[in-house]
């Protein structure tokens, strides 16, 4: 199943991030696909603001994984794999302990580690078309 939005400006996603966290309400591992510069970042910011996130959402490019509480019970796990080299790296790192985990896990350049990408994980594929931001959501 899949459902697309699309958004002219940036102030729109906050309102598709709500609808994306509805439509994948019993989810929470989602691969995101995009080239750099699209938005993964920013709407990672939004679906996290969402969850309830009082803190400062950034990319981890070089910290590989930052955490965030969304409330007592809600952790989010933000990835930003674009610096490994190897998936190697992210076993070394101990992903396990964040994907098993009960607990959110936004994962950017989900690409640099295929095979522990799992088939239950939600895909985010986004791309621009003539200015306009394509996001599609797979489950």
């Amino acid at each position: 199943m899949s459902k697309t939005f699309f958004a002219e400006n940036l102030e729109q996603l906050n309102s598709i991030a709500k609808q994306i966290l509805d439509y994948t309400s019993t989810h929470r591992k989602f691969a995101f696909y995009a080239e750099m510069g699209v938005g993964k970042t920013t709407l990672i910011k939004a679906l996290s603001l969402q969850l309830g996130v009082a803190d400062i959402v950034s990319s981890p490019t070089f910290s590989i994984v930052n955490e965030y509480q969304a409330d007592e019970n809600t952790k989010i796990y933000h990835f930003d794999f674009y610096r490994i080299d190897d998936e190697k790296e992210a076993y070394d790192m101990g992903y396990e302990e964040y994907f098993f985990s009960s607990a959110y896990c936004f994962i950017e350049w989900s690409e640099k580690i295929p095979n522990l990408i799992e088939d239950d994980m939600v895909q985010i594929k986004m791309s621009i078309v003539g200015g306009t931001r394509k996001i599609e959501v797979i489950i």
